[in-house]
């Protein structure tokens, strides 16, 4: 097993010398010093390098594995982003400078939200929010902050389908509202007649992703939307599968009044890892007033910070949210141009159509025709006849290097698995995954217990995953 580096630690050893210090010496008050040293970690330089090497491989990426997460867009970053961002002159300016001395980085902003608003059909765009339920949260506010200026205060319901992901119901319910689940139609899409039930004048709005997260197109979202602005209710757009549609059709156009965006999903900056992340908030020209302050304006050839704003929803995130993100999707939306952000989407629909027509025929698909940029199939019929359940298939990728799909979400499919290979995949990594989902489901039949006891190649096997969930282990016992 494997030792934390606390428990390699041996007094004295060094990795690196410090320069003495030039600061001055200060003696701490009594009161505010430690009584003892503080235990951290003393170890060589190449016991440093191993130990982190070591921790780096066992950590699965689109670096080094395929990773169709359904709903999360597990993209390959391109490295020119990453050294786009390493730029000095973007990593050492500092938010509190003045707008004469950042001009660069405010032109950045600019463009940027110049670019995304054309992407997706909105008048405006903040790039404060700090990742995706944060932008949703962000654009709830400034729905209610529209009906409360209207004098509209009855609308306190939030509409939101029963196949979407769990952050709109919960952003919701944060940003104060009462929320209304609407139910799916047999085409995997929302029931209208269900939608047209459930709007009235209490109404404030529909969150929605299109496509959907089935991975099914909305087909009926003009109608849709009809329904909610004639009950006086905004449309919320999530943009977790954007990826799908830029450069194809933009959600303003079809109705939605407010959108945010997940960078590290559609526009390839780094996800997940606890690390900084964006989720841009977008509007149509009668909300832009409740966007978050300040805004990156322009007058001429100059770019300002624009603070004077009464009728805004105020800061959302200190500064101007996260730059370096930022800075990496400008870089992946110029590298690909107006033409490669549209091939993206058309190949991510492609790859996905290409695995669904491989499968459907040993892992049910629940809704008939094309999908989207992803598709759920069922374990259902295999775990009724061989008892192996969507979790246990899950669990026997992890031993052919691959990453599961989503599993288990969206909730009304029962046993379900929900696979995005994205764009960045070749049809050789693609045919490798439908390869072993389709040996995993013989091995079913034939041995069931092998994929029971799955995975057996990873450093942890199968894990009691209930009772880590009733009685989770947070914290390791250290022996100094």
């Amino acid at each position: 097993m494997m030792k934390l580096i606390f428990e390699i630690t041996k007094e004295d050893r060094r990795s690196v010398r410090l320069p003495m210090s030039t600061i001055p010496s200060f003696n701490i008050p009594k009161e505010y010093a430690r009584g003892q040293r503080p235990h951290l970690p003393e170890v060589s330089k190449i016991d440093l390098v191993r130990h982190y090497t070591a921790l780096s491989l066992r950590t699965h990426g689109v670096d080094n594995g395929f990773y169709p997460l359904g709903s999360c867009t597990m993209k390959y970053n391109p490295k020119v982003n990453e050294k786009t961002a390493s730029l000095v002159g973007f990593t050492n300016i500092h938010p509190l400078q003045s707008a004469q001395e950042t001009q660069g980085a405010l032109e950045l902003m600019y463009d940027l939200k110049t670019m995304l608003c054309e992407i997706t059909g909105m008048y405006d765009m903040t790039m404060q929010p700090a990742a995706g339920a944060h932008g949703e949260w962000t654009g709830l506010m400034m729905m209610k902050k529209y009906h409360e200026m209207r004098g509209d205060t009855q609308k306190r319901v939030i509409l939101v389908p029963d196949s979407a992901h769990g952050t709109n119901p919960a952003s919701a319910h944060v940003a104060g509202f009462d929320v209304k689940s609407i139910p799916s139609a047999a085409d995997g899409g929302v029931d209208l007649e269900a939608l047209r039930d459930a709007v009235g004048d209490d109404t404030a709005g529909l969150m929605l992703t299109n496509p959907n997260t089935l991975g099914i197109f909305e087909s009926r979202i003009v109608e849709m939307a009809k329904i909610v602005h004639e009950a006086g209710g905004l449309l919320y757009y999530d943009g977790a599968n954007l990826n799908a549609i830029m450069g194809q059709v933009r959600p303003g156009d079809m109705g939605f009044d407010v959108i945010h965006l997940n960078l590290h999903k559609t526009f390839s900056t780094p996800h997940g890892g606890g690390g900084p992340g964006s989720g841009p908030v977008g509007c149509a020209k009668r909300l832009a007033q409740f966007l978050p302050t300040p805004n990156v304006e322009k007058k001429g050839d100059t770019y300002f910070l624009q603070h004077d704003n009464e009728d805004s929803i105020g800061s959302v995130k200190s500064f101007y949210g996260h730059f370096l993100t930022l800075v990496r999707a400008y870089t992946y939306i110029l590298s690909l141009g107006a033409d490669g952000l549209s091939d993206a989407s058309r190949i991510a629909v492609l790859n996905a159509n290409y695995m669904m027509a491989r499968l459907k025929d040993t892992y049910t698909v629940p809704f008939n025709g094309l999908c989207m940029h992803e598709f759920v199939m069922t374990a259902q019929k295999l775990k009724e006849e061989t008892g192996i359940s969507a979790m246990d298939v899950a669990k026997a990728l992890l031993d052919e290097g691959i990453h599961p799909p989503t599993v288990y979400f969206p909730l009304i499919v029962k046993e379900a698995m929900m696979v995005e290979p994205t764009e960045t995949e070749s049809i050789e990594t693609l045919d490798h995954a439908c390869d072993v989902l389709l040996s995993i489901a013989r091995i079913a039949k034939e041995d069931p217990q092998q994929l029971h006891d799955a995975p057996v190649t990873t450093v942890i096997s199968r894990l009691d995953e209930v009772e880590a969930a009733r009685n989770p282990i947070l914290r390791y016992s250290i022996s100094l």
